[in-house]
């Protein structure tokens, strides 16, 4: 199977040479040319790498990349960067860019980044770290490597969404977010939507992951909400 790169760049000829050069070269692409395009491409569907612009209209890129590596650390990210860009260039390698290439650059120099990039990825977790990857509460666990979302045994297919929300929880259990929290860190963006939608999901989780069992996820009226094993409403 191919190997699926997005392609996060607003100067569109730039990002459509890339697209050719790596379809040529055999990988699937996706393109955006925003950073909140980005992200919304980014959590439709699992990607095995990421170029990323940084000076991006709207979310910048370093935003963009704050905001992928708040919820997962291993999609190898590598920025496009400008000559005078130092000091975002450290910032990025800082919030977990795992390589950057300098504008303008030779198509193989980047093709060759990309290559040992995806190697790495591939190569990075050996079966003794595997522990580290598992967020686990109360029977209810997830492999962040393999997305795998597992309780009492009973495996829960969830949507990227829904996968997002739910390990947002996990990473703060038995801690009281509000809906605003939860819609800045889980939707990603700058989202001009009403804070309902958390609640929509909030119904759509619960549903998959109690299925008969108790509760995990608990409302906090007036406020949001709890991932604890209390069987009580706060």
């Amino acid at each position: 199977m191919a190997e699926k790169i997005l392609i996060i760049e607003d100067e569109e000829k730039i990002a459509r040479v890339l697209q050719l050069e790596l379809e040529f070269e055999g990988y699937d692409t996706g393109v955006a040319h925003s950073g909140t395009d980005g992200l919304i491409k980014y959590r439709e569907q699992e990607w095995d790498l990421i170029l990323l612009d940084l000076m991006l209209p709207g979310i910048n890129g370093l935003d963009v990349l704050r905001r992928i590596r708040a919820t997962e650390s291993s999609t190898p990210v590598i920025l496009l960067t400008a000559k005078s860009d130092v000091e975002d260039k450290v910032r990025g390698l800082d919030l977990g860019a795992n390589d950057y290439v300098t504008k303008p650059f030779e198509i193989g120099e980047l093709l060759a980044r990309i290559r040992s990039s995806l190697r790495f990825s591939v190569g990075a977790v050996s079966a003794e770290e595997v522990h580290e990857h598992l967020y686990s509460f109360a029977g209810l666990s997830i492999n962040i490597q393999t997305r795998d979302v597992i309780r009492d045994g009973h495996s829960i297919d969830l949507t990227p969404r829904e996968y997002d929300l739910l390990i947002h929880l996990l990473k703060h259990p038995n801690q009281v977010l509000t809906r605003e929290q939860l819609l800045d860190e889980v939707w990603g963006f700058e989202y001009y939507g009403d804070t309902n939608v958390v609640d929509v999901y909030i119904r759509y989780v619960r549903k998959k992951i109690d299925n008969g069992e108790q509760s995990l996820i608990h409302t906090v009226r007036g406020v949001g909400y709890v991932l604890k094993e209390d069987v009580h409403e706060a």
